[in-house]
């Protein structure tokens, strides 16, 4: 009878901590992971809008691109795991007016908070007019307006 009365004082608890441990494990590695999900595919986003703004620079940064007005529709999911998502653009600058600048596109996604950035090395010549780019927004575009003086300022539309 003795060997029954140490089993419950040791099995009890241990299956009451089972019991309340377990789920909390479980859940914790489930949220870690799609948090972890959500940062890979906002980062692969990220990238694209970066990359997209830097191939626009390279190509209309050029003499014979005559001053004008360029629209780029970007093609992106409208959510990043059910959740919509908004970015904006920051661009450094440097003491030196011929230094190239650096534009960081920061996404975020609305009520989850998952934020990542990306880096898009520009020119010397280049702005950035403040904006926001909502995913669920009907027109989402990158716009391009290249001055008679050769500056190039970027924002997003829609």
């Amino acid at each position: 009878m003795v060997s029954v009365t140490i089993e419950y004082v040791i099995l009890v608890p241990l299956l009451f901590t089972q019991v309340i441990v377990f789920p909390l494990v479980a859940s914790t590695m489930t949220n870690s992971w799609q948090d972890s999900q959500r940062d890979v595919a906002l980062q692969e986003i990220a990238n694209h809008m970066a990359s997209t703004i830097q191939q626009l620079y390279l190509t209309v940064n050029q003499d014979e691109i005559l001053t004008g007005d360029i629209t780029q529709v970007l093609t992106l999911p409208v959510t990043v795991s059910s959740y919509p998502y908004i970015a904006t653009g920051s661009l450094s600058t440097s003491s030196d007016p011929d230094a190239a600048k650096v534009l960081t596109v920061t996404l975020t996604l609305d009520e989850v908070d998952n934020t990542v950035t990306a880096a898009a090395v520009l020119g010397p010549n280049v702005f950035w007019a403040d904006s926001t780019f909502r995913s669920t927004a009907s027109n989402n575009v990158i716009e391009l307006n290249k001055a008679s003086d050769g500056n190039l300022t970027f924002s997003f539309g829609g």
